[in-house]
């Protein structure tokens, strides 16, 4: 520990006031260079803050410490990080998380070790949201089904479906966590005629959005008993895992549809999937999965049983996706990481363990260090 003060305290003396970015002594790497292959955007910023980063294919724990070992800082876009690696990160002064969730990275060993973790909230709220709502569109109008009723030639097939169809307007959606992804999705619904209730750890708290969406807040299983389109926006925690279990999935309507944008392990799976083939509820429309990991690095098909019902739409945990976001979510990432080596905490809404005492002293936050 000695050791590595004294390094950094030499190196933190090239990132002068000028903004001359001069971090090309710390050693940076960043995971997941195969999966999430460093771009052209991301590459800019690197250099122009002087960030010689080492290019990670590292996917199981013993490939990472063999990546990592003596880094300054490390970029984590979908890896697990479990203790086993944290333990070792001997020099590690942050843990910058590319994206939002950090249920896969040991938070608490971090802290324990003094290794900030930071992590870009909002960065995909608009996107989630619009995948939220085409999920929901496309339940509702059966458009899977549509098109491989066209392609077949089966259009007789296509009209009994539709036949059946329930219209938009006055449909309720209830949604589970009401943050900014959640409140997104509420505008997006009450510009379709759509009735939004929602529910959250605190009922009684007081959000000026809720206010201006005029959101009532219900308990949860009011929410499930009511809802026509019950959609997730929670973190997984050890609160919300399996938050809704067999018990909760049987409050929902049988025609009531399940819309699943935020972390897999939120719903019992199994339980879910009995409920979709006995039709106890209507469908699912699912981003996310508990035992399905899109992020692996052969494709090829899973085997699960939710692949073979045909009232479900898959998609492969894509909902925070765009040219925008990806911009968005790398430079925050990447100014998280410049801010902790040059002395100073990162933006107050990125650190995610708030109670770490860093391995090195840090100042207060400084956003001029980043003005164009």
């Amino acid at each position: 520990f000695m050791r590595h003060s004294a390094r950094t305290e030499e190196k933190s003396g090239m990132f002068t006031d000028t903004h001359a970015y001069q971090l090309e002594g710390f050693r940076t790497v960043r995971l997941n260079a195969d999966l999430f292959p460093v771009g052209d955007f991301e590459t800019k910023l690197f250099r122009k803050y002087g960030l010689k980063v080492t290019e990670s294919l590292g996917y199981t724990p013993e490939e990472i410490l063999s990546d990592v070992a003596d880094c300054d800082a490390l970029f984590a876009v979908s890896v697990s990080l479990p203790e086993e690696v944290i333990e070792n990160l001997a020099t590690c002064q942050v843990i910058s998380r590319i994206g939002t969730g950090t249920d896969k990275i040991d938070v608490a060993t971090a802290t324990r070790k003094g290794i900030p973790v930071t992590n870009v909230p909002r960065f995909c709220v608009q996107e989630q949201a619009d995948h939220t709502m085409a999920l929901l569109l496309a339940l509702c109008r059966k458009l899977p089904q549509m098109s491989q009723v066209m392609t077949e030639g089966a259009w007789r097939e296509g009209r009994r479906l539709a036949i059946a169809n329930r219209r938009l307007v006055g449909r309720v959606v209830g949604l589970i966590g009401f943050g900014n992804s959640a409140q997104a999705v509420a505008t997006r619904a009450l510009a379709f005629g759509m009735r939004v209730i929602a529910t959250r750890r605190n009922l009684h708290a007081v959000y000026h959005e809720t206010e201006d969406l005029a959101v009532p807040m219900v308990p949860l299983d009011t929410l499930l008993a009511e809802s026509d389109y019950v959609s997730l926006h929670v973190p997984l925690t050890d609160e919300t895992h399996h938050l809704l279990d067999a018990s909760k999935l049987a409050m929902m309507k049988p025609e009531a549809y399940l819309i699943n944008t935020s972390r897999g392990a939120i719903v019992d799976e199994a339980a879910l999937v009995d409920f979709l083939r006995q039709g106890r509820i209507a469908g699912a429309g699912l981003d996310t999965f508990e035992h399905i990991d899109p992020f692996v690095r052969i494709d090829e098909p899973p085997v699960h049983p939710i692949l073979s019902l045909d009232n479900v739409i898959l998609t492969p945990h894509v909902a925070s996706f765009s040219v925008k976001a990806r911009q968005d979510v790398n430079r925050r990432g990447i100014e998280n990481v410049v801010s902790i080596l040059s002395g100073h905490w990162p933006h107050p809404e990125s650190l995610v363990n708030r109670g770490v005492v860093p391995r090195l002293p840090l100042k207060d936050y400084d956003g001029s260090l980043f003005a164009e």
